[in-house]
């Protein structure tokens, strides 16, 4: 009798083994494949953060319907209200929901380390990179940018804005945006939607939208915010405290990721402010870096990569390069990892989907002003660059091109005319 019940415990443990190492596996392979494909879209997305937003949208909700379009508009809008580089935060953001912890981490190392690489190299000694930034294959992205804001404009407003009341307040949205264009402009525009579509859009019929699956509790949520907070209010105080040029750069690159309001451009002035008054870098190689930033695919935020790398204070190279970079992207994950999980209890609310359907629409209309400045008055300067760029909204529209070739033969177009 015995003999007979003792093989169980072991069956069962053997079995509980095989499916933790499933579970396990699963877990790798999700992460692994969250980190292929934002590295691959770290290495063709062009454009500025908005046509990386339409990447995204035509990678995970188009094309592998990782989540639904309402719900990615939903994180689009969450990211609009946060500091930092929105569309590194999208990113991060659709990488929690994918893999959790590890496939935010995965989703960033991902889309930031191909040009955090050709930074740190152009700092440590390409020097002609500055004059090929300003060619015609430069403008060719510009115009590839075009098309592809474009494209994510039409798609998301037939989906966030199929009747008359949403698609007036998004253009409402996109006219104050393009007549206030600043951050808070763009906080207002969100703002006014959400009360607009407290008090006028409630549409019974409509279920509300799908919740964000993020594994990661309130209490933690929370607890992260409050480790933001914290090290916003105390790393000041340590490094006026400190002579440690480490201290005093993390201080610096995590101010200034912290307090980035409407998009990747404005850190140039914040950034500026940092590095060249204390002397750590000269003014001509912060604006060359600059200028090279924008040649290359990815988010505009690591230029600080270039920054760290390039100077003359405090740990320089790959060491330096590497530091900043962390440095200035560490608030957005703690910002969207921790305001994840209180958004969704916000938006599964009755009450808050109507102010959602009104934020949505709002995001829509800061897309298209978007779309106007500065996507089209940078890319579209001639007829041939209109003609470039409608053959490129062609191609993504109505014959599915990758987007990546989409970018490719529109630096090409644009280097030969």
């Amino acid at each position: 009798m015995e003999s007979g019940v003792k093989p169980l415990p072991d069956l069962e443990q053997k079995t509980v083994a095989k499916a933790h190492d499933k579970v396990d596996k699963k877990s790798s392979s999700t992460w692994f494949e969250v980190l292929t494909i934002f590295f691959r879209l770290g290495l063709t997305s062009f454009g500025g953060p908005v046509a990386h937003l339409g990447y995204f949208r035509e990678e995970f909700v188009v094309k592998r319907k990782w989540i639904k379009d309402s719900s990615y508009a939903d994180l689009v809008a969450m990211c609009q209200f946060l500091p930092g580089p929105a569309s590194s935060q999208v990113g991060m953001g659709l990488g929690i929901l994918r893999s959790g912890f590890p496939g935010a981490l995965a989703a960033w190392i991902g889309f930031t380390l191909p040009s955090a690489l050709v930074m740190i190299l152009f700092a440590l000694g390409i020097t002609h990179m500055d004059l090929a930034a300003h060619g015609g294959w430069l403008h060719g992205l510009k115009i590839a940018a075009v098309a592809v804001v474009a494209q994510a404009v039409w798609g998301m407003a037939k989906s966030l804005c199929p009747d008359r009341n949403r698609a007036t307040l998004a253009v409402l949205a996109a006219v104050l945006v393009v007549i206030w264009p600043t951050a808070i402009g763009q906080v207002v525009a969100i703002l006014s939607g959400g009360l607009f579509g407290w008090k006028f859009l409630h549409i019974k019929e409509e279920k509300p939208g799908e919740s964000f699956n993020t594994n990661i509790s309130r209490r933690s949520g929370i607890f992260l915010l409050v480790i933001f907070a914290a090290l916003l209010l105390l790393l000041p105080l340590l490094a006026a405290k400190s002579s440690t040029p480490i201290l005093q750069i993390v201080d610096s690159f995590y101010r200034t990721g912290s307090l980035v309001f409407g998009g990747g451009h404005v850190v140039l002035p914040l950034l500026q402010a940092e590095v060249v008054p204390s002397g750590w870098l000269n003014n001509e190689l912060f604006l060359a870096g600059y200028g090279a930033a924008q040649a290359v695919p990815g988010p505009l935020f690591t230029f600080a990569a270039y920054l760290g790398a390039a100077m003359e204070y405090g740990p320089s190279g790959w060491s330096g390069g590497t530091l900043a970079v962390v440095a200035v992207f560490l608030p957005s994950f703690l910002l969207v990892a921790g305001m994840l999980p209180l958004w969704d209890a916000f938006r599964v609310k009755p009450g808050a989907q109507s102010i959602l359907r009104g934020v949505n629409a709002a995001v829509v209309g800061l897309l298209l002003a978007a779309l106007y400045h500065p996507v089209w008055t940078s890319g579209i300067l001639s007829a041939q660059d209109f003609s470039i760029g409608l053959a490129a909204f062609a191609l993504l529209m109505f014959w599915k091109t990758a987007p990546w070739l989409v970018v490719m033969l529109a630096a090409v177009a644009g280097g030969l005319l």
